[in-house]
């Protein structure tokens, strides 16, 4: 008997001991993409201003990394704000952990080098080596044409410098350890031209990561089969926000939907156009889409989305996008 108890303690020794060896390498040997490339992103004006096209349009980037006011529609970014980080992402919104958008301002990362933010974006690890929570879809970016890549490191490097001291993001367990294996080595792929609609729309959804939100998520993993169909949950201070099904389904999507009615749904948003964000009272429709920051895009662009999105399998997938909760009680304020 003694021999059997003897044997069995050696099993679970071995066994502790290999996963605490399999522990140890995702904790201290990932993430493992390489070093930061060594490059010098020229900032010429055309480069930054295609990067601010992608960082407030697109991309948008300076949605998390500004200050949202959520006393109006969709949160636009308030003005004096662009870069300076500090938005939150925590378990009340279905997150696990608690996350901060860094501030991206010269002020944040003016020490960094141009491969550091290029490699930051494409690949999910920051300076020091460590890795970011892809509620920045770094996985997407690695799959952009590096060219839309460093017009955003050349556009972020030249915004207004804005002191804001952000605090340290941290993951619960397990993500403290699966978030080591999240990033990944980019696969670069060249931005298809305009002209071919499909193949281009895929470029400019992968980049505006609209399944990053358009798909629900199960303890943080995507919903298998239910790709663009709506759901994923975000809670707000009075409410619950969910994303709408944007797979081409008649009853359910935007399957009836024309590409004029498509970009008009957006284009209304535009403050380009005088649209001013209406003040959003308690127990009102909010939604968390930054909605006049999309609207920015052009035409193209957007109907190129709406012609890959049409190609997709419909999803019956009926979503309540807004509930009201018992606690609306106050507006939802600026952060």
């Amino acid at each position: 008997m003694k021999k059997v108890v003897r044997i069995i303690g050696i099993v679970l020794a071995v066994v502790l001991v290999g996963i605490g060896g399999v522990l140890a390498y995702v904790k201290l040997g990932l993430p493992d993409v390489g070093d930061a490339p060594d490059l010098k992103v020229e900032a010429t004006a055309a480069q930054i201003e295609r990067g601010r096209y992608l960082a407030n349009h697109v991309n948008v980037c300076m949605d998390c990394h500004s200050t949202r006011d959520w006393t109006r529609f969709g949160g636009p970014p308030m003005a004096g704000t662009l870069g300076k980080g500090g938005d939150r992402f925590g378990p009340e919104m279905g997150f696990p952990g608690t996350f901060y958008a860094r501030n991206i301002t010269p002020a944040g990362i003016g020490q960094w080098t141009d491969g550091e933010i290029f490699r930051a974006i494409t690949s999910g690890v920051n300076r020091d080596n460590k890795p970011i929570f892809p509620v920045m879809p770094h996985p997407n970016y690695g799959h952009m044409d590096q060219e839309d890549v460093k017009a955003i490191v050349a556009y972020v490097r030249s915004l207004q410098p804005i002191v804001n001291d952000v605090p340290v993001s941290e993951a619960d367990f397990p993500m403290n350890f699966i978030l080591n294996t999240i990033p990944q080595k980019p696969d670069f792929q060249k931005r298809p031209d305009t002209t071919a609609a499909l193949e281009y729309g895929k470029y400019v959804v992968n980049a505006a990561s609209c399944g990053e939100c358009h798909t629900n998520m199960v303890q943080g993993k995507p919903v298998e089969g239910m790709e663009f169909a709506g759901g994923r949950e975000f809670g707000m201070p009075g409410a619950m926000v969910r994303s709408a099904n944007i797979t081409p389904d008649n009853e359910t999507g935007i399957g009836t939907w024309t590409k004029e009615a498509f970009i008009a749904r957006f284009k209304t948003h535009d403050p380009a156009h005088g649209y001013v964000p209406p003040v959003v009272k308690p127990g009102e429709k909010q939604s968390i889409m930054p909605w006049s920051m999309y609207a920015g895009m052009t035409e193209t662009d957007l109907g190129a989305i709406y012609t890959y999105l049409k190609t997709m399998k419909p999803i019956r997938n009926k979503v309540v996008t807004f509930e009201a909760t018992a606690s609306a009680k106050e507006p939802l304020a600026a952060k």
